[in-house]
């Protein structure tokens, strides 16, 4: 250390103008090493070899409103300001790279189609395929169905997945019965795949929370309406399964709006330095309400999000289900063999308004929507299916009949369930009403007469 000292006070004298830059660059490299190496058994060098650099013409800068530092002054008085030198905190003399990643984009099926490389072994039988297209199309019509009713005023707000079905059912379709869905509000294809009825459905979104209490996953949360509020739950059930050394795993859908909120950080940090088997699915439809995809972050993806907290992040075509399916079902493989989380982007796009009570059409242009029709999911796989001789047009009219008399049948029990009583809004709160709660809900009981339930 003490050659390097001397070596930058003879640099510092007689140089010319043109090597200023460099001494005063390697003057400002030792006197941070002896910053740094204060620790070491010469302590007491620190000052004088300072003294003798200021004297040799190099300014040292503290503070007092200007970027601390070394600078040199040259023979004329001028300040001649150095190139600012890469260095390793390990003090190496050059930089080195300290951590790199890639974000993988995965497709098989190209949108008119057309596989663009060898198929996952789920997909090579087209016959496998057609219980995930029927799943799309059962998704679609049901969607239709849900906004006629609301467009009528018999049915509450309803937010569409049109466009994005492939993310829903391709995630829901990799999924086994024992691991736990966190749905958004917009994930009906995967909630119907996992077994909520389309009766439950309509009783939901009429705004009855008795179309919460699921027939078929009786684990699934519900639907989540606060954006990325499902993340940490879907955490803290990922360490319970970790913690009973269970082999399943949760499942947390989020759109790309909610990539953006602190719960989804949060999240993502427990899950990574817990390793809990969690695979976070996010369907970016490249909106949030009304704030574009390129608005929200300068990420370059949104899978990228997820290398901050040590976990595995990819992306996939969202219109393409089989790659859903594939990224999905590998990510649960790797979360229930306590491999650790996962999170996967989905690029897709929200052909619809962002729910009933919007209107897309002030914030962007019927042309790009259109555009995007060209990728359609339900198009694609047909396509793909047709093709291989595996469906045909009677193939599809007779699932469009069966689907929407299955439909109609839903809405009719719908629009037959009884409303709740008023008193009925205190139920499924506590184990046991607090006393004033209590109250309350025998004074709604006496005064709506009584109906529906026991005066409690």
């Amino acid at each position: 250390m003490n050659g390097r000292i001397c070596k930058a006070a003879r640099a510092l004298a007689g140089m010319t103008q043109a090597d200023l830059a460099k001494a005063a660059n390697l003057a400002k490299q030792t006197v941070a090493d002896f910053e740094r190496g204060a620790r070491t058994p010469y302590p007491n060098n620190l000052a004088a070899i300072r003294r003798a650099l200021e004297s040799a013409g190099v300014v040292f800068i503290i503070g007092a409103g200007e970027t601390p530092g070394v600078r040199w002054r040259g023979p004329g008085g001028g300040e001649v300001k150095p190139a600012r030198a890469s260095r390793q905190p390990g003090g190496g003399g050059t930089a080195a790279t300290a951590a790199s990643f890639e974000i993988h984009h995965s497709r098989f099926l190209d949108p008119s189609g057309r596989p663009v490389q060898p198929l996952p072994e789920f997909a090579r039988d087209p016959a496998a395929l057609i219980p995930l297209y029927r799943a799309m199309v059962l998704t679609r019509r049901f969607d239709a169905k849900a906004v006629a009713l609301q467009r009528t005023g018999r049915l509450g707000t309803f937010a569409s997945s049109l466009g994005q079905e492939a993310v829903g059912v391709g995630l829901a379709s990799a999924m086994r019965p024992e691991d736990v869905l966190f749905p958004t509000y917009r994930e009906a294809g995967a909630q119907l795949c996992r077994g909520v009825t389309l009766e439950e459905l309509f009783i939901y979104w009429g705004g009855d929370e008795r179309g919460g209490d699921f027939s078929g996953p009786r684990q699934d949360f519900p639907v989540c309406i606060p954006v990325a509020g499902q993340a940490p739950h879907a955490v803290g059930v990922a360490y319970a399964m970790k913690l009973r050394r269970e082999p399943r795993a949760a499942v947390c859908v989020i759109g790309d709006g909610a990539t953006s909120k602190g719960d989804f950080y949060e999240a993502l940090n427990f899950a990574g330095a817990w390793r809990v088997p969690v695979v976070f699915v996010i369907n970016n439809n490249q909106w949030a309400i009304s704030l574009p995809r390129t608005a929200q972050t300068a990420a370059q993806t949104l899978a990228q999000k997820a290398i901050a907290a040590g976990i595995d992040g990819a992306q996939v075509d969202g219109d393409d289900v089989i790659a859903v399916r594939h990224a999905v079902d590998e990510a649960l493989h790797k979360a229930r063999a306590g491999g650790g989380p996962s999170v996967i982007e989905a690029l897709t796009y929200r052909l619809s308004d962002h729910a009933t009570a919007d209107d897309a059409s002030r914030y962007r242009d019927a042309e790009t929507v259109s555009a995007h029709w060209r990728t359609d999911p339900i198009a694609r796989l047909r396509a793909f299916l047709g093709n291989a001789g595996a469906w045909s047009k009677d193939d599809e009219e007779h699932l469009i009949g069966e689907i929407d008399a299955r439909i109609d049948a839903a809405v009719q029990a719908y629009e037959a369930t009884p409303a709740q009583p008023p008193q009925a809004m205190f139920d499924c709160l506590y184990a046991e009403l607090p006393k004033a709660l209590a109250e309350q809900r025998a004074t709604a009981s006496r005064e709506s007469g009584g109906k529906g339930g026991e005066d409690a």
